[in-house]
């Protein structure tokens, strides 16, 4: 037996669409709050001493953290290269507009110190804002398209076509969605600077994270009652050959507007999803009140376990829905890369995947204790 046959084709097309999922969620529990703290950075501190606790809370972290960004990206390039090429070609400008983003964060944090001018400073603190707000907002409008369905089509060659705008990403839907995300992270960002932080910056960070989590309750629950209601889903119309060539034009695929919920019916299980997104947020509030600190750390990290994993229990096994060719929709089962190619990810992934983990953890362990206002003050052990 060859050796990449030890573990069968549609087994690995689960396990990476598992471990997908995995990346992204870690990248929203780890660099989440850092768009989080980044997003509320204006609002709860409002000193430079205070704006300078609230950035050396993250501002150790959220390289490691970024990590797990690039790891889901080249995810998709090596094991869903269709999804991959789709994606980043359809979504060009929204990708552009996330990295410009993405990258005032670092020059803020090197270059907001430079000056002691007020002024100075003030403009690099917005930027540190547009660097946590405008991704977290645009990750969510991106999973609003993606749920609809986005605008592309393959000819018989598999070449692919993207026919949408970057103005079209930003529809109602969508956009309810990419305030959901920042709702979410605010809420995780919160949970952040009250565990690391302590007197007014915690005291606002609970207040506007409490008003966050209420907002991720009811954002939640008007974006599946929208999708429920206004969003078509997309199914097979016959069983898909589960381990067959990645050519999705070899599927028939029909728009269906009750087939994101078709999954719910057919493995109850998977309610446990959206009820984690709710019980998360729920629990999170009051444990944010109560004053529980790492508690509502890990609430809010459920509640954002449960949201992703909701999205994609829903579609599975869709990936990427073509809304003007559903028959070129990619999915589970036809668009991932070669059984062998998969198989070597798998083992690579089986090394490093616990050693980044590994040393994460112990990063945060290191950095364990909260952000000491009087040592920013005497300028003795903290960095920004």
């Amino acid at each position: 037996m060859i050796l990449h046959e030890l573990i069968d084709y549609e087994t690995l097309r689960v396990i990476w669409w598992l471990l997908l999922g995995v990346l992204l969620i870690a990248f929203a529990v780890t660099d989440g709050f850092d768009l989080g703290v980044g997003a509320l950075l204006p609002f709860v501190a409002r000193s430079d001493v205070e704006r300078r606790v609230a950035i050396n809370t993250i501002g150790p972290v959220w390289e490691g953290n970024q990590v797990w960004l690039i790891l889901g990206g080249g995810a998709i390039f090596a094991a869903w290269p269709q999804l991959y090429a789709v994606s980043f070609s359809g979504f060009y400008l929204a990708m552009f507009a996330i990295l410009a983003a993405l990258i005032l964060r670092p020059v803020g944090f090197k270059y907001r110190s430079k000056l002691e001018d007020p002024s100075w400073r003030s403009s690099w603190d917005w930027a540190l804002f547009i660097g946590g707000f405008v991704p977290a907002l645009i990750f969510g409008v991106a999973v609003g398209n993606v749920l609809q369905g986005v605008p592309f089509r393959l000819d018989d060659d598999l070449r692919i076509f993207y026919e949408g705008s970057f103005l079209a990403l930003l529809n109602p839907f969508a956009l309810l969605c990419g305030l959901l995300s920042v709702a979410m992270l605010v809420m995780h960002g919160a949970a952040w600077l009250v565990l690391k932080t302590s007197g007014p910056v915690a005291a606002r960070a609970q207040r506007f994270g409490s008003i966050a989590a209420v907002l991720t309750l009811l954002l939640f629950a008007l974006g599946g009652l929208a999708l429920w209601l206004g969003v078509d889903g997309y199914r097979f119309v016959s069983v898909p050959e589960t381990t067959g060539p990645s050519n999705p034009l070899m599927s028939e695929v029909v728009r269906d507007g009750s087939a994101w919920f078709a999954n719910y019916g057919a493995h109850p299980w998977m309610m446990l999803a959206p009820l984690f997104g709710f019980l998360g947020a729920f629990g999170a509030l009051l444990a944010m009140r109560a004053g529980r600190e790492v508690l509502t750390l890990l609430l809010s990290k459920l509640s954002i376990f449960g949201v992703i994993s909701t999205v994609g229990l829903s579609m599975f096994p869709f990936i990427l829905p073509s809304s003007i060719q559903p028959n070129a929709s990619l999915t589970v089962w036809d668009s991932s890369s070669s059984h062998l190619t998969l198989f070597i990810m798998l083992i690579s992934t089986a090394i490093f995947l616990p050693l980044i983990a590994l040393y994460t953890s112990w990063v945060y362990k290191v950095l364990w204790g909260k952000v000491d206002e009087e040592e920013i003050r005497n300028e003795s052990s903290h960095s920004y």
